[in-house]
């Protein structure tokens, strides 16, 4: 690169490049280096500009790996930086930004550089081409120095210690961005990491001490939000004018500041710029540590660390027994969490917090403002379509695992939400969360039935229901609708299979012409199976609710003869009982209450009734479904999260080629 470096085009055509990658070394102290890192160059701002940048490292990036062997001059570059780093907490209390922006240019070309490394050769080779340096007198030999674990503890150190500030945003984002590159591996390889050298660097190693401010920086990068500082600001002139030097810094500072808008994989559509690429590299950074495997003989801390943190406000004793704790403001992450649910790795975030971490669980359930959390996540599931199933998935759990909490069921049928604009089958100008809650998961299964017919969905779904149940509260005239109209649709739909499977029974004897036929004994279990968990949510609602829930027991008595082919189905028998008991006491009341009733009458009889009806005649278990993580969650987390580095990291191209983690339809 060097100071004439402008554009994309030119990387192959620098001087400065093409002395760095050939075979001739150069001393740490020659002035090169810092001829080398004060370049100002015109960053890619879209996915088609990240490719042709990845494009243009490669071919250097391979004679460098050539020469390096002979020349040290990529450990050399290392050190460079390394000896950078030592001053930037300093360099950013006394607004050095020439002194960072260097530092940041130095770091920028050992990514770009690693990122073509790791896929070259593997983590062995890679700490050898750290460990080349050229044997010549007054070159430093170090003899056991591990350069490369030198450097990531030194990116960990940055992180947790340099300040977040206008003028540090840029080498911050590059020190995170580094730790992803320099995790990829597992990119390459269909089966999971279990261990290597940056893991044994970052688990085990020198790090292991700052795993906790680590995750705690990177939650509160996450928390801020922070745009990227327009360059203007980051590089202001001075009183006394700044001199020549300060002044060729901002000359290049709108170059520099648009590396922060650079696309990502380009078989993907272009998307909007980012404009958090901070919070976004931290967060993705944040859950792949999170979710790597425990090793043999200790288990993940930055896991430990996200499962044991507690809120700033907890007057408990601290320090926690538990290793690797810290505190950190709940109301702050909460916030953030309600206001980034559109992505699928903030919703793998508030999904792993629920699920690992019970201070946070108890705080979010304590809100009283759940509101702000749930609706994005309805939102989600509402548009089912658009999004990745992976996404739908989390999306459930954490409905799943709010509704394991009796206090979340009743709360949010007392919260009333008005006008929601993006439910469009019907104008809701007034409806509770829960009635709302209820819609989008009866919405979501009926999606499920005609399209992906994904068995797991349906049970996520149908828990999630089966939980609330007991506590449906003054359900919307809609909702209850909805809870028959899709029993009316699992009727039609059971009926259908039961003639289907009927007939193949007695299909033709000389049918086996090698075609698969259908299972329809195996459609018709599962039919059967959903037919009778929203039978047991319909009784879980009438035994612990029934003069809560007027509108269920109208439409109830509206569509009474759907249930009429389940009274003797041996399936179903034991549990149509209490159904039978409601059904048969309400239409005896109102037959009693004459003929042509009003739909005014009707209720009202219903309303009388259901305190007339003793509580006795009605005996239902309260249902209660509680999420279980499967054995081995990582064959599921660590491509999905990887899929969304390669899918939403900032600034990142990766060829498709040669990615063995995911197939490229994954989310």
């Amino acid at each position: 690169m060097g100071a004439n470096t402008s554009q994309v085009s030119d990387l192959s055509e620098s001087q400065s490049i093409r002395t760095l990658i050939g075979p001739d070394a150069i001393s740490e102290n020659e002035p090169f280096w810092n001829q080398l890192i004060s370049f100002t160059f015109s960053s890619p701002n879209s996915s088609a500009d990240a490719k042709l940048l990845e494009e243009a490292v490669v071919p250097l990036a391979k004679t460098l790996i050539q020469n390096n062997p002979r020349s040290g001059n990529f450990g050399a570059l290392v050190r460079v930086f390394l000896s950078r780093t030592k001053e930037l907490k300093i360099s950013t209390e006394c607004q050095d930004q020439l002194f960072i922006w260097q530092a940041h240019n130095a770091l920028f070309l050992v990514r770009c550089l690693l990122k073509v490394f790791i896929r070259e050769m593997n983590a062995e080779e890679l700490r050898l081409q750290f460990s080349y340096q050229e044997r010549v007198p007054g070159t430093y030999d170090s003899g056991c120095e591990d350069l490369l674990e030198e450097l990531v503890c030194n990116l960990v150190h940055l992180i947790v210690e340099v300040p977040l500030l206008d003028i540090t945003y840029n080498i911050l984002f590059e020190a995170v961005t580094t730790l992803l590159i320099l995790l990829s591996y597992q990119l390459f390889h269909k089966e999971i990491l279990r261990e290597g050298l940056i893991y044994g660097y970052l688990t085990r190693g020198r790090c292991l001490s700052l795993t906790s401010r680590l995750v705690k920086t990177l939650l509160y990068n996450f928390i801020r939000q922070e745009n990227y500082p327009p360059a203007a600001q980051v590089f202001q002139t001075q009183s006394d004018g700044g001199g020549l030097l300060y002044g060729l810094a901002s000359g290049v500072a709108s170059g520099l500041w648009s590396v922060f808008t650079l696309g990502g994989v380009g078989s993907r559509p272009e998307q909007e710029q980012n404009p958090l690429p901070l919070s976004n590299q931290s967060l993705l950074l944040l859950l792949i540590l999170a979710n790597l495997t425990d090793g043999p003989d200790c288990p993940n801390p930055y896991r430990q660390a996200i499962t044991c943190f507690k809120n700033t406000q907890d007057s408990s004793s601290f320090p926690s027994p538990q290793p690797h704790s810290f505190q950190i403001n709940f109301n702050s992450l909460y916030t953030a969490l309600c206001e980034q649910q559109k992505s699928d790795q903030v919703t793998l975030l508030l999904y792993t917090l629920l699920h690992q971490n019970s201070n946070m669980r108890t705080y979010i359930l304590s809100r009283t403002d759940m509101e702000n959390l749930v609706l994005p996540i309805l939102e989600i599931l509402y548009h089912v379509e658009e999004r990745n199933s992976h996404h739908v998935y989390m999306a459930l759990i954490i409905l799943l695992i709010l509704t394991e909490d009796d206090t979340f069921n009743r709360s949010i049928h007392e919260v009333t939400l008005k006008n929601i604009s993006w439910y469009t089958e019907r104008v809701l100008t007034e409806i509770s969360l829960g009635s709302l809650l209820i819609l989008v998961v009866i919405r979501t299964i009926q999606f499920n039935m005609t399209r992906t017919r994904d068995k797991y969905l349906h049970t996520n779904c149908l828990a999630a229901l089966a939980n609330m149940s007991a506590q449906f509260r003054n359900l919307h005239q809609y909702a209850a609708q909805r809870i028959i109209s899709l029993f009316a649709l699992l009727s039609k739909k059971h009926n259908k299979v039961l003639e289907q499977a009927t007939q193949s029974l007695r299909g033709p004897l000389g049918a086996d012409d090698g075609t698969v036929q259908p299972d329809y004994a195996q459609d018709l279990n599962v039919i059967e199976e959903v037919i009778r968990m929203m039978l047991e949510i319909i009784n879980s609602c009438l035994s612990n609710s029934l003069h809560h829930n007027p509108n269920l027991l109208y439409a109830l008595l509206y569509k009474r003869e759907l249930f009429e082919q389940f009274r003797s189905h041996p399936s179903f028998q034991d549990i149509m009982q209490n159904l039978d008991t409601v059904i048969g006491f309400f239409s005896q009341r109102l037959e009693q209450a004459g003929s042509d009733l009003s739909v005014e009458r009707v209720q009202e009889v219903i309303k009388k009734g259901a305190v007339a009806l003793p509580k006795d005649r009605l005996k239902f278990p309260e249902l209660k479904f509680k999420y279980v993580e499967e054995e081995q969650p990582e064959d599921f987390f660590i491509p999905y999260v990887w899929s969304l580095v390669f899918n939403s990291g900032v600034g990142l191209y990766w060829n498709s080629q040669g990615i063995e983690l995911f197939s490229m339809d994954s989310p």
